[in-house]
């Protein structure tokens, strides 16, 4: 199974230019991707800054315009932030994640993040896409999402919000209710214990946020840093601040992760982060996950 993880940044490369079809292109460059996490897609922010759009100029609906450069494959969204128009606009202003699969795809779940009050720091409304998908290493419940910039107060309780909804998700696989009928809305609640984590946590490697990460879930598997699984106590690759010395002044540092549940550890095959795209502000990361050894061919390697 290979996924990749990436803050679009709308498609705003560091040459201020929008370009969705460049981000599809260069992730499929990277790997024939099973599953693409996105952070910073939006809705509604096509129009000019003074009507409260984005810069470079997004298109109105890049959910829809993922779903046109992918074609085959399922395009789903969750919404953080969503406002009213302002300054003439026409459309509400959408801003969150999305994922895309070619693989069946089970439950979809759109989990709002706390929000506590934080007066001294601005902020936005986040959210945690999940979606539980079929893939070649057994089904998996794969969640893209972004934590507050500003605020650690929100980060931190965010990060908690994602560790009680992983035990929450275990205790349904553990204790599932059956489907109230066959067609009814009241479906299997059955859930896999196997997750995959990733996104902008906007918190850089080994602070609060991610030490918190790493913590035991009472009643359900710890989570791993998939690139630690790869590459042992090797330096960290940066995920922003290689070519965006604007928004990064400080220079580059690694604030993408992808975490798995610990069970999925072994089965790293790969974490990689491209260094040379200049695509968004930050940089794409991949993970390749390889299948269980079964038991006749473990036998017959010894």
């Amino acid at each position: 199974m290979r996924l990749v993880d990436w803050n679009i940044q709308w498609g705003r490369g560091v040459d201020g230019r929008v370009d969705l079809a460049r981000i599809v292109r260069e992730a499929r460059a990277l790997v024939d991707f099973d599953i693409m996490c996105m952070q910073e897609v939006t809705r509604g922010f096509h129009e000019p800054a003074s009507a409260g759009g984005l810069a470079g100029g997004p298109s109105a609906d890049q959910f829809a315009e993922l779903a046109a450069l992918l074609p085959g494959m399922t395009v789903i969204d969750a919404i953080g932030s969503d406002l009213p128009p302002v300054g003439g606009g026409t459309r509400r202003r959408q801003f969150g994640n999305a994922i895309v699969t070619r693989l069946p795809v089970r439950q979809v779940l759109r989990h709002s993040l706390p929000w506590p009050a934080d007066p001294a720091k601005p902020s936005m409304l986040r959210v945690a896409l999940e979606a539980v998908i079929e893939t070649d290493v057994g089904p998996l419940r794969v969640i893209s999402t972004h934590l507050e910039f500003y605020s650690e107060t929100q980060r931190l309780a965010q990060v908690e919000r994602l560790r009680a909804l992983h035990q929450e998700a275990c205790e349904h696989a553990r204790r599932p209710a059956h489907a109230e009928k066959q067609d009814s809305p009241f479906a299997d609640t059955g859930r896999p214990m196997s997750a995959v984590v990733c996104g902008d946590f906007n918190s850089a490697f080994g602070s609060a946020a991610y030490r918190k990460m790493l913590e035991a879930v009472p009643g359900a598997p710890a989570f791993a840093d998939a690139w630690a699984c790869a590459h042992g106590d090797s330096p960290r690759a940066a995920t922003v601040g290689l070519y965006d010395h604007e928004q990064w002044a400080d220079g580059p540092f690694a604030c993408d992760f992808i975490f798995v549940t610990e069970d999925l550890a072994p089965r790293v095959a790969s974490c990689e982060v491209d260094p040379h795209s200049r695509s968004s502000d930050h940089q794409p990361m991949w993970l390749e996950l390889r299948q269980a050894q079964s038991t006749t061919k473990a036998k017959a390697a010894r």
